[in-house]
């Protein structure tokens, strides 16, 4: 029987150990510092019995048929619109920008074609943008850029837009039609009852599978004998930094929690019973220090008359601190080049994952890459 040794119970960990077992009758022990599986996709609920998502939101959403049905296996789904405002100017603005937004900025109503004939006045002619404030202002000019993006981006990144990687910006939509919604996949939903019983429900799957929380791996990697090692962490950490410490945002997160008398007095600007904001997650570019507030009861559906919101400020990376964010520039893809180009003259290592390739993936993209490397294991081993 095979042995794996996977390092990290997230998303990839996880999808890689139901597999491995289940379809390969390998073993597999995963090993997980925190005291919990999931990764940061992790939620629980809190002393409110509100239940939140520890690290921050996590709004599932795929194209890919395939994804939605691996994960259906262990889950049933929530569907959900994920919808965001952002708090500018002492008022709520529709967002991302759309001709809601359009109409709110005149005082008005509009019309698609007058929109895109406002945007046609203020964008900056730029053929193609190599960073994120370029992409904005060809989209959308300065003016609206400088309200909803610029100061958001300082603050999220501690870095000025223009030094950043398009693609930063550039995932967000810009719409001149009435679609609010603020991401574009056909499906978009949470699971039904959390994603840690999703997670719990994978682990049950897999009789092969041990998993060994609140432990580094390097305390115990050399005391498991293992046929192969899968690695979730980060790249730069598995080598001791040999070539300097990839840089990360990281967050801080301030919850607040709130009992029904409470929230009476947020109905009118919540605009319903039960709540504290408008919205699952309002933005704050410009003068707070977080830069957004998230209430994902409202995401969730959980009936309880109780609420969390949970404040979300940017904070420096060290290492120890928990990775959130990549940080893309041309000088840190180079020094990943250097970590990736030493990973793949190992035997035996599969590097998968967020912090393992650093880069930025959503949750449907990480559990596609964990399916892609399962096939080609299972292709190694003979089995296909």
């Amino acid at each position: 029987m095979k042995h794996f040794l996977i390092i990290g119970a997230g998303f990839s960990g996880l999808t890689l150990a139901e597999r491995l077992s289940n379809e390969l009758g390998a073993k597999c022990t995963i090993v997980e510092k925190r005291g919990h599986i999931g990764g940061n996709a992790q939620d629980e609920y809190d002393a409110a019995g509100v239940l939140i998502h520890k690290y921050g939101p996590h709004y599932f959403r795929t194209n890919a048929p395939r994804i939605v049905e691996y994960l259906s296996r262990f889950t049933e789904w929530h569907p959900v619109d994920y919808k965001i405002l952002s708090y500018s100017d002492g008022r709520y603005w529709n967002f991302p920008i759309n001709l809601n937004t359009f109409e709110q900025y005149l005082g008005r109503e509009s019309t698609s074609g007058e929109f895109e004939a406002w945007l046609d006045s203020k964008r900056v002619p730029i053929a193609a943008p190599t960073n994120s404030e370029e992409v904005i202002v060809s989209q959308v000019g300065w003016e609206l850029y400088e309200k909803f993006f610029k100061n958001y981006t300082l603050k999220q990144w501690k870095k000025d837009p223009k030094d950043l990687d398009a693609s930063v910006c550039g995932r967000i939509p810009i719409r001149t039609n009435r679609d609010d919604r603020y991401l574009r996949e056909d499906f978009q939903a949470l699971p039904r009852e959390g994603y840690h019983r999703m997670f719990e429900r994978m682990l049950a799957a897999s009789p092969g599978v041990e998993v060994m929380l609140n432990t580094d791996y390097r305390d115990v990697v050399g005391k498991i004998p293992h046929d192969h090692l899968i690695y979730t962490g980060p790249i730069d950490e598995y080598f001791d930094y040999c070539f300097g410490p990839l840089p990360y945002r990281s967050l801080r997160f301030e919850n607040e929690s709130f009992t029904p008398e409470q929230l009476k007095t947020r109905e009118a600007i919540s605009g319903k019973t039960g709540y504290w904001q408008p919205a699952m997650q309002v933005n704050y570019p410009n003068d707070e220090e977080y830069t957004r507030i998230v209430e994902i009861k409202h995401a969730t559906g959980q009936r309880t008359p109780k609420t969390t919101i949970v404040r979300e400020y940017p904070d420096d990376y060290v290492p120890g601190k928990e990775a959130y964010y990549p940080i893309p520039t041309p000088e840190t893809a180079a020094l990943y080049r250097k970590y990736a180009d030493k990973a793949a003259e190992l035997a035996n290592v599969s590097f998968v994952g967020r912090l393992a390739t650093y880069r930025y993936y959503n949750m449907d993209q990480v559990v596609g890459m964990a399916l892609t490397e399962f096939e080609r294991l299972k292709a190694e081993s003979g089995k296909a």
